[in-house]
């Protein structure tokens, strides 16, 4: 077992960079996740037909698939625009492709899961802010936002989870996680099940310590709330 000491530093680096993918690629996903489900939920068609094109679009394809098709068609098409433009060849992030990817699939996701976070909060409570002079807006970020969150963490969780466990697949356009890096040592060591379950345990350790996070924040939301 000594090779597997020798490479875990390598690992470990990739694993940093795994929940830095991750972490960054949750904030687009909350953000687009937010605006989707607003969309959803306005009174403009426009708006509503665009979310629900994004929505269906992006969970009817697979995340592979579109991780490729992002990261090499956007490469083509940013060059293509540059040539027109005089600009050199710009050579694409594998990081930026990885993150703004992974955020851009599970917008999709969160969206959903925000439309019926907010379908949840009672509509007394949203009648009696605008009873008390609230704006619309003051009414949304005091009253609606603050429920919505606690209908929305059980599916806010579970979407973070899974995310997280997408990351593996920028492996595939070259970034250096922590999978890319248990593929090169376990191709220079020939041992490639070993540094596989090594990820796969450092996988469960990731989501692990996410869980007892969600779980306090449950807590926390759930406060004066009455239990079945």
């Amino acid at each position: 077992m000594l090779y597997v000491i020798d490479y875990l530093p390598l690992i470990l680096r990739g694993m940093l960079l795994t929940i830095e993918v991750a972490l960054l690629s949750l904030l687009i996903a909350v953000l687009l996740g937010m605006i989707g489900a607003l969309a959803k939920l306005s009174n403009s068609r426009i708006a509503r037909g665009t979310a629900g094109v994004y929505t269906t679009i992006i969970r009817g394809i697979p995340d592979l698939v579109l991780m490729t098709l992002i990261f090499f068609g956007g490469q083509i098409v940013v060059n293509n625009i540059g040539d027109r433009l005089g600009w050199e060849y710009i050579d694409v992030s594998p990081f930026v492709a990885g993150v703004g990817t992974i955020g851009f699939i599970f917008g999709a996701y969160f969206a959903e899961t925000f439309r019926g976070g907010i379908l949840a909060v009672s509509r007394g409570e949203i009648e009696a802010g605008y009873a008390f002079g609230m704006t619309p807006l003051t009414v949304f970020f005091r009253i609606t936002l603050p429920a919505m969150v606690r209908h929305a963490l059980p599916g806010f969780g579970n979407n973070w989870l899974v995310l997280t466990k997408a990351t593996a697949l920028i492996s595939v356009i070259g970034l250096h996680d922590m999978v890319y890096n248990a593929g090169l040592a376990g191709g220079s060591t020939r041992k490639p099940f070993t540094f596989f379950c090594v990820v796969a345990f450092l996988y469960l350790i990731i989501t692990g310590v996410s869980d007892i996070g969600l779980r306090w924040l449950d807590r926390r939301y759930s406060v004066g709330v009455r239990k079945a």
